[in-house]
């Protein structure tokens, strides 16, 4: 049988090169159903939320959605906690006012994810009034979050002060117009101070205040330009020897024998102030236990630490027993431990009548072993009395700050925060 073959069959087919042909992920062929060429894809209509129906009261409320236009990829619908249903109660206090409330929270994301750190913090909330709408759900845990303001700054209670001694008792140190003068400097102006006998004194100061020159002349070892000094009724630039002798001295810069072991150095104080050796062997015993330097006694003064030597040094101004104990910063690198020992002895040294004046930085301290004091700035006594009359109601270091000049503010120093390598 002859079949006639026309010229399109004749003509050799073409097909299409490999590399015409466009890739077709995998994916997108499991995942997408087929759509015909010719069929228009339908464009997504927004979905938008009804408005909220109006809620009577008591009734249940219904699932509310703020009105928004999403698409519907991006939507995301938080669960919404039914509110617990409260009878009205007519005798109920009514809920408290919150003055300041937070910000509000638009979002029911914002909601969500405050809720967790609410059940945290909050271990018995109150019951809430009952919520009608998203936005005043996140309203009430916006507010519960919200962190409470930070109380004013209270004020310091005020230690209780020593009792000072009566107005009537003697004068020990009579301190009268004293004047000294360094070049053209006028270190101190005209300082006038009374101690009576029987007080623990404190003086306290700014750094260069005029605190070591002024105790410097009061015990002899600074002569002044104008002024005097009366200890026990008595000159002590016209007879320095009779005013010195009722003195005990701990300078500020120590001058100390140091080539001398801590027994050698009591022994030789005792005999320059006149004392036989008999006296000098028990004072010095005593003195050492009291101050715990039965280890250190056989070593050198050179060897002592600064804890140590001042010690050592206040001993030696103790041995003859002095009426008035003149003391320049005596708890100076002294460890917490030495300086209670050192107070409860100063304590019992005033209990028996002695009279103690001491300069010191530390306003806790004076506060805590002293009955009167008085404030140095600049070369002048701007107040003195007993501790109560110098505080006026404030702490000591409050009040100290406030006759100073206040606190300075540190600025322009932005530099410091650039850490060298």
């Amino acid at each position: 049988m002859t079949t006639e073959t026309t010229a399109a069959e004749r003509a050799p087919r073409k097909t299409a090169p490999v590399d015409e042909v466009a890739p077709v992920e995998a994916a997108s062929v499991a995942s997408e159903p087929a759509v015909e060429p010719t069929a228009p894809v339908p464009a997504a209509e927004p979905w938008v939320a009804e408005s909220a129906p109006v809620v009577e009261p008591g009734a249940a409320v219904p699932e509310v959605v703020e009105p928004e236009v999403v698409e519907p990829a991006a939507v995301e619908v938080a669960p919404i906690v039914e509110p617990e249903t409260v009878e009205p109660d007519a005798e109920a206090a009514e809920p408290p006012v919150v003055e300041a409330p937070a910000p509000i929270v638009e979002t029911a994301v914002a909601a969500s994810v405050l809720a967790p750190a609410v059940d945290d913090v909050v271990e018995a909330p109150a019951p809430a009034p009952a919520v009608t709408d998203g936005v005043a759900a996140a309203t009430a845990v916006a507010v519960i979050a919200a962190p409470a303001k930070s109380s004013p700054r209270k004020k310091r209670t005020l230690r209780v002060a020593r009792a000072a001694p009566p107005a009537d008792a003697p004068r020990v140190l009579s301190v009268d117009g004293l004047v000294k003068h360094f070049g053209g400097n006028t270190a101190v102006d005209h300082i006038s101070l009374d101690v009576r006998a029987g007080s623990f004194f404190g003086i306290v100061g700014p750094n260069g205040a005029g605190k070591t020159t002024t105790l410097s002349m009061v015990t002899g070892l600074l002569r002044p330009d104008e002024g005097t000094v009366r200890i026990n009724d008595i000159d002590a630039w016209a007879d320095p020897r009779a005013a010195k002798a009722a003195t005990g001295v701990l300078p500020d810069r120590l001058r100390l024998f140091d080539r001398l072991t801590g027994g050698q150095l009591l022994s030789y104080s005792g005999s320059l102030r006149g004392l036989d050796s008999r006296t000098v062997r028990e004072r010095s015993a005593d003195l050492i236990a009291a101050f715990g330097l039965d280890d250190a006694i056989d070593r050198l003064v050179a060897d002592y630490s600064a804890g140590m030597t001042k010690k050592i040094a206040l001993a030696c101004a103790m041995i003859h027993a002095p009426r008035l104990l003149v003391l320049d910063e005596p708890f100076e690198s002294v460890d917490p431990v030495s300086a209670a020992n050192l107070t409860d002895i100063l304590e019992r040294y005033v209990a028996g009548g002695g009279t103690v004046v001491l300069s010191s930085h530390g306003m806790d301290l004076i506060e805590r072993v002293c009955d009167s004091a008085a404030i140095i700035v600049g070369g002048r006594v701007l107040a003195a009395g007993t501790l109560d009359e110098v505080r006026a109601g404030q702490t000591l270091e409050d009040r100290f700050v406030e006759l100073a000049g206040g606190r300075k503010a540190a600025e322009g120093m932005e530099w410091l925060h650039s850490f060298s390598d």
